[in-house]
């Protein structure tokens, strides 16, 4: 027979107050969060996410706020004002305080136009005296409202397509996917020419262009996450328990598509800028004398050789609203994915 291990005595000893403090001070605790919660913690350490989030937030009370408070009307004309350059009070750097070159020296733009001591346009003005930084309000606030409702479109037809198509799967799914085929293999260009023919150039067929073409990868990236699902313990209890398909969408699948589809939905507004610009840019897209970044564009490369700051500003804004709606897709797409390592 094995000899017996004899404890020490003091090992049955009850613990003191201060084992008790020693004890509780080595315990790791930590708030239970919810998904949502955790996903805006992560987000909020993603620096450059956070940082492209309060861009976009100034851009977007900017664009909309200048429908309130706008410095000039932006399509009025004052051919005495024409391409005046940057002017900002209290700034003496060359190129911000209304000076130009010509003739190999630099002169004062404000006073040869006869413009009184407060007169100062903070982007200058274009060949037609109108001031660009309205203009460039004015043209942001219309191409974000062109995404923003391509984007609503987007998100109807894209979600209940791929969520019905994931749902029935079979020989519907493989019908409604080849229907998705023949879509993507239409250029959008081709689209948006067809609407011109049919309708006028403008917001109404860019929008009708978008909506038509951009909602097949949303689709395609619902259905398949929903194909998954619905093999899920929880998806197939609460069908053997009787629940509507309808319901269990809005209950069950919806919540655990929204990372998809918000991730998605930040990478399909500035392709939709993107898209505007370029049809506007090539004279397809927004008319004159209503403002677009494309159109900001189309008129700044006219004289970008003599007057380049007229094409640098729309250039400029349109360059960061593209980086930060990305920056921000990516940034969500590390807060959304929980396999993210911090």
């Amino acid at each position: 027979m094995a000899d017996t291990v004899k404890l020490p005595e003091d090992s049955f000893k009850p613990m003191t107050p201060a084992d008790r403090a020693a004890l509780d001070s080595e315990k790791i605790a930590a708030p239970s969060l919810t998904f949502a919660q955790d996903a805006w913690r992560r987000l909020k350490k993603n620096k450059g996410a956070w940082v492209s989030l309060i861009v976009l937030a100034i851009v977007f009370i900017m664009a909309f706020g200048s429908i309130f408070v706008s410095p000039h009307n932006p399509n009025a004309v004052n051919p005495s004002y024409a391409n005046l350059p940057s002017k900002i009070p209290g700034i003496g750097i060359n190129g911000f305080n209304g000076t130009l070159v010509q003739a190999g020296q630099r002169v004062d733009a404000y006073k040869q136009a006869g413009a009184s001591a407060g007169t100062y346009y903070i982007m200058g003005t274009d060949y037609l005296g109108r001031d660009l930084f309205s203009r460039v309000l004015y043209g942001t606030r219309i191409s974000l409202i062109i995404a923003l409702v391509a984007t609503f479109f987007d998100l109807t037809i894209g979600v209940t397509y791929g969520m019905f198509s994931g749902w029935k799967g079979g020989r519907i799914d493989t019908f409604m996917q080849r229907i998705i085929e023949i879509i993507l293999s239409i250029p959008n260009l081709v689209v948006i020419v067809l609407l011109i023919l049919i309708l006028k150039p403008g917001m109404t067929s860019i929008i009708i262009a978008i909506a038509l073409t951009s909602w097949t990868n949303m689709a395609r990236l619902v259905r398949a996450q929903t194909m998954e699902l619905k093999s899920q313990e929880y998806i197939l209890a609460a069908r053997t328990l009787g629940e509507r398909p309808l319901k269990i969408a809005f209950k069950h699948l919806l919540p655990n598509l929204s990372s998809v589809i918000i991730i998605n939905t930040m990478f399909t507004i500035p392709n939709a800028i993107f898209f505007e610009a370029m049809l506007s840019y090539i004279g397809i897209g927004i008319s004159s004398p209503q403002a677009s970044l494309g159109t900001l564009l189309n008129d700044g490369q006219k004289n970008f050789q003599f007057l380049p700051y007229q094409m640098w500003w729309p250039a400029l804004v349109l360059s960061i609203v593209m980086l930060a709606f990305n920056l921000l897709g990516d940034g969500l797409r590390d807060a959304f994915d929980p396999r993210t390592k911090e």
